[in-house]
């Protein structure tokens, strides 16, 4: 089953929705890292999830995007493609992970996530 395990606010301005998600919610706000601002929503004793802020690619200027992790990627975007989703980044691979972006059949923008 495809868990949510993160968001992820795009903004053509992540340090300013940075500094309003911190002053009005208490987010806890890290370092940039690839331009993308981790964020602590809460204690991780209490239901909720994590996310990260930054600037929003071209594609995907502005909006929130979930990320559901899942067991193969690659399987994962075949199905979704299959199902009517559309691939706006195939697969990327970072130090810990792979990540996919797409859109579903109804123009939610999704993130796909392998851990390794």
């Amino acid at each position: 089953m495809g868990r949510v395990v993160l968001f992820d606010l795009s903004s053509q301005d992540p340090e300013r929705a940075a500094e309003f998600y911190s002053n009005v919610f208490g987010w806890k706000v890290g370092e940039s890292n690839w331009g993308y601002y981790p964020v602590t929503t809460g204690d991780d004793d209490k239901p909720g999830i994590h996310g990260g802020i930054s600037k929003g690619p071209q594609d995907f200027p502005h909006g929130t995007r979930i990320q559901i992790a899942v067991d193969d990627i690659e399987d994962s975007i075949r199905k979704s493609v299959e199902a009517g989703a559309q691939i706006v980044r195939d697969k990327m691979e970072f130090d810990e992970f792979y990540l996919a972006y797409l859109v579903d059949p109804v123009g939610n923008g999704i993130g796909l996530i392998e851990y390794k």
